[in-house]
């Protein structure tokens, strides 16, 4: 270029052509570290003195690079503020990887109460750093509770009644969980409502339930209700001791061995409730009609209802039928065979599909007006 036009570009881009030059590389990047990301799945849960940790091993690095090869992992356990103590040092497993490790407690983590104890995972590149540790993963140290001895079950018309043996030596902490499995098919057993809105939705095969703690300090309740079974199938129930500590408003257990299993089958035996609300309302004779008396009364709500009877009597006289074989489907009945002048006695009784009757409500009286 000639000193020409040289003269004639502005001074500030030849001031930025002399010192930059054309092709001068720009200012070098930092070399990558290779930090694996951190692991984000831990989870970890405790059978025994034997703790089992799993998670995902991590695909990239912190700057987005796929990984390659072996990653080394530092499995750390730790309770409350003391050091880690520091898992095997050979673990290593590859990119995206599902890692796996069980740990077994040292004889002083698996005596005393129950106390959170904390586990991670530290994922290392080749040079043995890492960008973190894991996210935490907890189970509580300490004894396990005992078993549950004395498991019973017992049938009734509102569900099955169990019961164990309690154990006043543990701690208020201690809650008892039940495990309920189902026996027998669908179509083993016939559901309360056949079809229609009010299909009974099907049965799960197994469910848990939870039994806190009862009135007696340091107890758990050693008696529970199971209101969620059906006639005609067949159940077994296990339990067990569960030690619980909230941490954070999130609650840590220690789950206990199951005890022996009970098996039960459910056989509806009981007639239905008796009807309640029972009342009589006289009506004299008019040009049309005779005189009669109405009832009505509260419905009984069992599941397998057929319908009601209803009895009458008069006075010094013995209790005769007067609704027909059939039984009536509504709480409601209206009686047209009395007499003006005569004060009569009633009481219904209630009658489920298998023809069980149950007991006789309490009665009520009532005159009919005289003309």
């Amino acid at each position: 270029m000639s000193k020409m036009g040289w003269g004639v570009l502005p001074a500030a881009l030849v001031a930025m052509l002399m010192t930059t030059g054309c092709g001068t590389p720009a200012t070098p990047l930092p070399p990558s570290l290779n930090l694996p990301d951190p692991v984000t799945d831990l989870m970890a849960v405790r059978t025994g003195n034997q703790v089992a940790l799993t998670w995902t091993m991590p695909r990239k690095n912190t700057d987005k690079l796929l990984l390659k090869g072996s990653i080394p992992v530092r499995i750390c356990r730790k309770e409350a503020t003391e050091n880690c103590a520091v898992g095997p040092s050979s673990l290593t497993l590859a990119p995206e990887a599902k890692g796996a490790f069980t740990d077994t407690l040292p004889p002083e983590e698996a005596a005393g109460p129950a106390r959170v104890l904390s586990y991670f995972v530290e994922v290392n590149n080749a040079r043995g750093r890492s960008a973190g540790a894991s996210n935490v993963a907890q189970v509580l140290a300490g004894e396990a509770p005992s078993a549950v001895a004395g498991l019973s079950a017992q049938v009734r018309k509102g569900g099955v009644v169990l019961s164990w043996a309690a154990d006043t030596q543990q701690a208020s902490t201690t809650v008892i969980r039940l495990h309920r499995k189902l026996l027998t098919s669908k179509t083993d057993a016939k559901p309360k409502v056949q079809s229609g809105p009010l299909a009974s939705p099907p049965e799960p095969v197994e469910q848990t339930l939870l039994v806190e703690s009862g009135t007696r300090t340091g107890q758990a309740s050693d008696r529970a209700l199971d209101k969620e079974t059906r006639f005609g199938q067949v159940y077994e129930y296990r339990a067990q001791r569960v030690a619980r500590v909230l941490v954070e408003g999130k609650a840590v257990e220690l789950a206990g061995p199951l005890s022996d299993p009970v098996r039960v089958e459910l056989l509806d035996v009981f007639p239905p409730e008796v009807p309640t609300g029972l009342a009589a309302v006289a009506s004299a004779a008019d040009a049309t009609t005779g005189p009669s008396i109405d009832l009505n009364w509260q419905p009984v709500t069992d599941a397998d209802l057929a319908g009601y009877a209803v009895y009458r009597r008069e006075a010094g006289a013995a209790w005769q039928r007067i609704s027909p074989a059939q039984p009536v489907v509504g709480p409601a009945y209206h009686d047209s065979s009395v007499q003006p002048g005569h004060t009569y006695s009633y009481s219904v009784s209630a009658i489920d599909q298998g023809g069980r009757e149950g007991a006789r409500s309490a009665e009520t009286e009532e005159t009919v007006p005289s003309p």
